[in-house]
């Protein structure tokens, strides 16, 4: 009986992990392959169970508190370790040496990536195992359980990962000769409040960049401009419309 409880309620985290994860009960049913009541059903379980409120409910849709999401690192956390745990004890029984999963942009492959695998062969004896992925898709492999690790730029949600850095880079601006930062040697992302941006094409992968590092450090970009070939900025910063 305590062990079905416990599945009970292993499944009831599963569920409930679904839902934040696909956005609605009728998407995390399909993901899980139930039908939407016993989603509903299983979320007003675990809310019994805890005794918190997770979600508000309005017109047929429930919507996460900051409770559900507070929970959800705990939950995702713990998921996570039993599935490294369920691994670990089938390599035992099986003779076989663990796996790590990272996964990773294709370019961290050249560098980065395998100074990341000689470090863990030196210092375990574990396979590596590396997926390639979009930035978007490097945090999919991780909530999915596909990855232990994985690499990708910031920002990252706080509520769903546990992050580190790892490494930054650092771009080059040009300036007027009159502007008030031609002077100075290094600009950081807080400088660029309220300052206007000539910026590169949102196709290119700079441009997301730029903007990733603008509203991590809590400034929205004022983007003036958007070219789309390399060197054209230079005309642009001349006449003083802003900076790349």
């Amino acid at each position: 009986m305590e062990l079905l409880q416990s599945d009970l309620k292993l499944r009831q985290l599963k569920v409930f992990r679904e839902v934040l994860r696909a956005g609605s009960t009728r998407r995390a049913a399909a993901a899980l392959g139930i039908s939407q009541p016993a989603v509903s059903q299983h979320v007003k379980q675990l809310e019994t169970t805890l005794g918190i409120t997770l979600f508000k409910r309005s017109a047929n849709r429930i919507v996460p508190l900051q409770e559900a999401w507070e929970l959800l690192r705990n939950v995702e956390l713990a998921l996570t370790s039993l599935d490294r745990l369920e691994a670990s004890i089938f390599a035992m029984k099986n003779e076989e040496k663990q796996r790590i999963a990272i996964a990773a942009p294709s370019v961290f492959g050249f560098v980065t990536l395998p100074n990341v695998v000689a470090i863990i062969h030196a210092k375990t004896a574990s396979n590596v195992r590396s997926i390639s992925g979009s930035y978007d898709q490097i945090g999919e492999h991780i909530l999915a359980g596909r990855a232990d690790l994985g690499i990708s730029r910031l920002p990252l949600d706080p509520r769903l990962f546990e992050w580190a850095p790892l490494g930054s880079a650092r771009n080059v601006c040009i300036f007027h000769p009159d502007h008030r930062f031609s002077q100075q040697t290094c600009i950081q992302a807080h400088d660029l409040a309220g300052e206007t941006i000539v910026d590169i094409d949102p196709q290119f992968a700079a441009h997301q960049m730029n903007f990733n590092a603008l509203r991590f450090a809590g400034v929205e970009p004022n983007i003036l401009v958007e070219f789309d070939c390399n060197g054209h900025e230079a005309g642009y910063v001349s006449a003083g419309l802003g900076f790349p």
